[in-house]
C-alpha cells in the first residue's frame, strides 16, 4: 500500500516530464525550437508529433499561412509635385522560420520591420513617377459615346509605366530588403490614393474646366447645326416660294391670254365692238393707273385724250 502511494508522484512526475518533452506542429503551423533563448537545430515545418528536452528548450510557433499586413496612409509628393496620400496593403509569409526568429523574433517585430520596408519604398517610387503614373494603369480608352470617349482622350496623359507596373516594382524591391529575414513579400497594392485638400481643390477644378470645355463643344456644335438646319429651311422655303410665285404667274398669264382671246373674239365682230373693246381697255387703265390725287398731263395725241374729248 505504502509503494502504491509513492509510485503516484512519481507516475505524475513522468507523465508532467512526458507532456513537456512532446509538441504537436499542425498543418498552419511551423516551430523553431530554443534553448535558453536561444535557437536549437532546424526548424520544424512538417506536420506531426515531435519531441523536445522538457523545462529546458521551448516551442516557438510561427504561422505558415499568407499573412496580412495593412500600412497607414502616408503624404508623399509625386515627381510633379502633387501631395497626395498613399495608403497600401500587403500579403506576406514566413518563408524561413529559423532566420525569422533570428532576425525579427515575432510577428509584431515583423510587422514593425515590413511597414518600415514598404512605406520606403513605396515613398521612393510614387515620388519616381507623375501623379497620372501612379494613379492609372493603361492607356484604356474611356468608356463613354464616341465624342466624349474622343475629347477625353485628348486630354489624358499618355501612360508609360502605370500603377500595376509600380506596384510591382515595390514589391520586388522589397523582397531583395526582406531576403534575409526570413519572410517574403507575396503582393502588394495600393489600396487608396486621396489628394492633399489643397490639390484635391485644384483637381476638382480642373475637372470642372474640362466639363465646361465639352458641354462648350456641344453646344457650339448645336448652335452651328441649328444654323445649318434653319438654313436649309429658308433656302427650302425660297425655293418652294419661288416655284409658286413662277406657277401661279404662268396661271395668270395663261388665264390672261385665255380672257384676251375670249374678248377678241367677242368684239372682234364689228367695227362698233371694236371701238368698244378698245375704250373698255381704256378705262381699265384709267382705274388700275390713276386715284382720286393723281395728276396728270396727256399729249394731244395720246389715246387716253381721245376719249376726255369725246366726253367733253
Amino acid at each position: 500500500m505504502k509503494k502504491a502511494i509513492l509510485l503516484i508522484p512519481v507516475l505524475a512526475v513522468l507523465l508532467i516530464v512526458l507532456f513537456s518533452s512532446v509538441y504537436i506542429v499542425n498543418e498552419t503551423q511551423q516551430v523553431v525550437i530554443t534553448q535558453f533563448g536561444r535557437p536549437v537545430g532546424e526548424a520544424v515545418t512538417t506536420p506531426g508529433l515531435n519531441f523536445k528536452v522538457p523545462f529546458i528548450q521551448k516551442v516557438n510557433y510561427f504561422d505558415k499561412r499568407y499573412l496580412e499586413w495593412d500600412g497607414d496612409a502616408n503624404q508623399i509628393p509625386t515627381r510633379d509635385k502633387k501631395f497626395i496620400f498613399v495608403d497600401s496593403y500587403a500579403r506576406w509569409q514566413i518563408t524561413d522560420p529559423l532566420k525569422f526568429f533570428i532576425r525579427l523574433t515575432n510577428e509584431r517585430g515583423a510587422m514593425s520591420r515590413i511597414a518600415d520596408i514598404l512605406d520606403g519604398e513605396t515613398r521612393d517610387h510614387v515620388a519616381n513617377h507623375n501623379l497620372e503614373e501612379v494613379v492609372r494603369t493603361s492607356n484604356r480608352t474611356p468608356v463613354a459615346a464616341d465624342i466624349i470617349s474622343e475629347m477625353l482622350s485628348d486630354s489624358l496623359v499618355h501612360i508609360e509605366v502605370g500603377r500595376e507596373r509600380i506596384q510591382h516594382m515595390i514589391r520586388e524591391s522589397a523582397n531583395r530588403q526582406a531576403a534575409d529575414l526570413g519572410i517574403a513579400i507575396l503582393d502588394f497594392k495600393i489600396k487608396r490614393i486621396n489628394y492633399v485638400p489643397e490639390v484635391r481643390e485644384q483637381v476638382y477644378n480642373r475637372m470642372r474646366s474640362e466639363r465646361m470645355r465639352i458641354a462648350e463643344e456641344f453646344r457650339s456644335e448645336g448652335q452651328g447645326e441649328a444654323s445649318s438646319i434653319n438654313g436649309e429651311k429658308e433656302r427650302d422655303l425660297q425655293v418652294i416660294q419661288s416655284t409658286a410665285f413662277k406657277e401661279a404667274e404662268e396661271i395668270m398669264g395663261k388665264a390672261d391670254a385665255e380672257a384676251a382671246s375670249i374678248y377678241a373674239r367677242v368684239y372682234d365682230r364689228s367695227a362698233s365692238s371694236r371701238d368698244l373693246y378698245a375704250f373698255m381697255k381704256a378705262m381699265e387703265t384709267f382705274e388700275k393707273t390713276f386715284d382720286g390725287e393723281t395728276q396728270v398731263i396727256l399729249s394731244t395725241k395720246s389715246e387716253l385724250y381721245k376719249y376726255l374729248k369725246d366726253m367733253r
